[in-house]
C-alpha cells in the first residue's frame, strides 16, 4: 500500500491582533485543532511560517519552543488534563515549578500566584481538593487557572466546553470573555455556534480552508 498524503490545512492566511477574542468553528476533521497546534508550536507547517509577536516559530528548536510556549501561551483542553494525584492548587502551581529558575518565581510567590489564579476563576475555596472531588465545570476552571499560571499573553482553548452541560459551558465561556476584556488574546475552538457568536471574531473552517471570517 502506498503512503497517502493528508493535507490538514490549505492556504491558511490568518492574522490575529493582540487582545482579540477569536472563536474558530467547524465540523470534526475540518482543521480547527490543527490551527491551534500551529499557533502553539506543537505542529510545524510544511509550507509558510508562523509568526507570534515577531517570533518566527519555524526557526525555534524543540527546546526553544518549549520555553517559548511555557512563557507565552496557556493551553486549555476539552478533558481538563489535571493530574489526578495533585490537588487543584498543586495542578496550578505545576507550570510555575516547571519554569523554575528561568521564571525567577520562588516557592512562596508560586503559592500566592496559584491561589490568586484560582481566586480569579472562583475556585480558591477548592484549592486543596483532588480532581476526583470536583465537578466537570470545576475541573475546567482549575484547568483555566493552570493555563494562566505563568501570565501568558495568549490563551488557546480546544473545545473547553465540549465535555460540559450548556449552563456550565456558558459559565466557563464567560471566564474567557473576562480574560479578553483584561487584555488576553483568546483563541477558542468550539462546536457550539451559539457561544462562538459571542466572541469578537468568528472564523469558520471546513476541509482545511477558512471559509468565513467575520467580526
Amino acid at each position: 500500500m502506498g503512503r497517502r498524503n493528508y493535507q490538514a490545512l490549505r492556504g491558511v492566511d490568518l492574522r490575529i491582533e493582540p487582545g482579540e477574542f477569536v472563536a474558530i468553528v467547524g465540523p470534526s476533521g475540518s482543521g480547527k485543532s490543527t490551527i491551534l497546534n500551529m499557533i502553539t508550536g506543537i505542529d510545524r507547517p510544511s509550507k509558510g511560517q508562523i509568526m507570534i509577536a515577531e517570533v518566527n516559530l519555524n526557526l525555534l528548536s524543540e527546546n526553544q519552543l518549549a520555553h517559548w510556549r511555557g512563557a507565552e501561551v496557556g493551553i486549555v483542553f476539552q478533558f481538563f488534563q489535571l493530574l489526578p494525584t495533585l490537588t487543584a492548587l498543586e495542578n496550578v502551581i505545576l507550570p510555575l515549578h516547571l519554569r523554575g529558575r528561568r521564571a525567577k518565581v520562588h516557592g512562596k510567590e508560586r503559592l500566592e500566584r496559584a491561589l490568586e489564579h484560582l481566586r480569579m476563576v472562583g475556585m480558591d475555596s477548592h484549592a486543596y481538593h483532588l480532581p476526583s472531588e470536583l465537578s466537570g465545570g470545576e475541573q475546567q476552571r482549575v484547568a483555566i487557572a493552570r493555563a494562566l499560571a505563568n501570565d501568558p499573553p495568549i490563551i488557546v482553548a480546544d473545545e473547553p466546553t465540549g465535555n460540559l452541560d450548556s449552563q456550565t459551558g456558558e459559565m466557563v465561556f464567560e471566564i474567557f470573555r473576562r480574560l479578553s476584556s483584561e487584555g488576553k488574546t483568546i483563541i477558542y475552538v468550539t462546536h457550539d455556534h451559539d457561544l462562538a457568536h459571542l466572541a469578537h471574531r468568528l472564523i469558520q473552517v471546513r476541509d482545511g480552508l477558512i471559509i468565513a471570517d467575520s467580526n
